[in-house]
């Protein structure tokens, strides 16, 4: 396959080109497996790509979650962990640096953010009670569902369509949001649970504009915003790049003043904060705080290491300061940015604008003959690394799950596979070779035909779903 020729980032923006801002210094030997070794992989892992061994993968895109390399202070930091049971040095650490980049005044931490979604959603939902949100994701929403609530979509309507070119497709609808209010009563909202850089969005972001407004309206009604925080240092940097008024300003400057306008956030450091495990929580009622240090005890750990060893909260807190660093964010957005260009460049059809963290592929539009209930995304991501050995995820159907009130699949609108990029671990060149392969799978797609469920779990089924070919 020849590959067309492209312009370098420096070239597209009249500037001179941008390097990553971080040498190497230490490698990790990987190897592509041959395609008989990749079949048989696939077939075992009954089409799903988080079933696969890691050592069976070339290059790993399925999440960036706790993927990320960690530099060599951190790596200095792991070393100086202090394990005590009770008030780690760490955690005191930790607490001033979501306190200083983040501006919340009171912190919790968590073993991951999935952990603190748990928390957030017991202390903060009573059953039947409503949570509106732009755009669910799959773990907060369970979260949601398992404390009683009900999650209702209010993100804007461009968001749905990979084409819009609307540069903040993570807005919340502000009209979708008070009609709720309204027609159910303000007692009825739990609060509004917020998302920066939408990840079954693609990656899309908020405005400040937006959650300005929606502060104003939120205090109208005395509901309150907690906001899921795990990719906000990217949402910050879209803010920077594409909003007025912000241009001159720091992405650590953008990220606080956001916060600013919230009543808390939950994180899964495993993303922006570039460890390999950790979460929190952060919130600026005391009572809140108070029900949450005594409920993570139970469920987590005690309230200064929250199922994290000292050492990872020393880590953790380290990254919390380089992830707010412009020239990393710029590094780790232009990289995905990189990937999106080429294959836009070769008419390859993803969700658009390219997002903070990943790449989504519209399989919907890929395989157009391939119907929903066929899981044209899943199918995707196991061509993909049938083909080259990279793998990606589904985030379609399969992702959405069953209605809980039906027992029939949600059909999303979006029908989506992701490629997540983890931070400072690929090279540009990783990156062609993901293109290429990308390019070789679009090249056959009339010829792929869909997939089966022969295994579902009751909940979270994309994790552990099994499927076969239809032919």
């Amino acid at each position: 396959m020849t590959k067309p020729a492209y312009k370098t980032m420096g070239q597209q923006f009249g500037r001179r080109s941008w390097a990553e801002p971080w040498k190497i210094k230490m490698v990790e030997p990987i190897r592509i497996p041959g395609r008989g070794q990749r079949k048989k992989a696939l077939i075992e892992a009954g089409y799903n790509t988080f079933l696969l061994p890691s050592e069976d993968v070339y290059i790993d895109l399925l999440t960036d979650s706790g993927t990320s390399a960690m530099s060599d202070r951190q790596w200095a930091g792991i070393m100086l962990g202090d394990e005590a049971y009770a008030g780690s040095r760490n955690f005191y650490h930790l607490e001033k640096a979501v306190q200083q980049y983040y501006g919340y005044r009171y912190v919790v931490p968590t073993h991951q953010g999935r952990g603190a979604e748990h928390m957030i959603s017991q202390q903060c939902i009573t059953k039947g009670q409503f949570v509106p949100g732009n755009m669910y994701f799959t773990t907060t929403r369970l979260h949601q569902e398992l404390a009683g609530g009900s999650f209702v979509d209010v993100i804007i309507g461009q968001a749905h369509d990979p084409t819009n070119l609307h540069p903040f497709k993570g807005d919340v609808d502000l009209d979708k949001l008070e009609y709720l209010i309204k027609k159910e009563g303000a007692e009825k909202i739990a609060y509004v649970s917020l998302a920066g850089t939408v990840n079954m969005a693609g990656g899309q972001p908020v405005s400040m504009a937006n959650v300005k407004a929606l502060r104003i309206l939120c205090n109208k009604y005395g509901v309150k915003i907690y906001l899921d925080a795990t990719r906000m240092a990217e949402n910050a940097y879209f803010i920077q790049q594409r909003e007025e008024g912000y241009a001159d300003k720091s992405v650590a400057d953008i990220l606080k003043e956001f916060c600013s306008y919230t009543d808390g956030a939950w994180m899964s450091a495993k993303k922006d904060h570039l460890v390999n495990i950790g979460g929190w929580i952060a919130v600026n009622s005391y009572d809140l705080f108070d029900a949450l240090r005594n409920m993570v005890v139970v469920f987590e750990g005690l309230h200064t290491y929250g199922g994290m060893a000292g050492r990872d909260m020393e880590a953790l807190s380290i990254g919390i300061a380089e992830s707010v660093q412009d020239d990393h964010i710029h590094a780790r957005v232009m990289q995905v940015q990189y990937l999106g260009e080429l294959l836009i460049d070769w008419g390859i059809p993803i969700m658009r604008p390219v997002g903070g963290h990943a790449i989504f592929l519209d399989a919907k539009c890929f395989y157009p003959h391939i119907s929903q209930d066929e899981f044209p995304a899943q199918t995707l991501a196991a061509e993909l690394y049938l083909d080259s050995g990279v793998r990606s995820m589904e985030r379609g159907i399969v992702s959405a799950g069953r209605d809980p009130a039906t027992g029939d699949h949600r059909r999303p609108a979006l029908e989506l596979t992701r490629l997540a990029i983890p931070r400072r671990v690929y090279t540009q060149a990783h990156m062609d070779v993901v293109a290429e392969a990308i390019k070789a799978v679009f090249d056959k797609r009339e010829q792929t035909r869909g997939l089966k469920m022969v295994y579902e779990p009751k909940v979270l089924r994309f994790f552990q779903a099994r499927f076969e070919p239809l032919s």
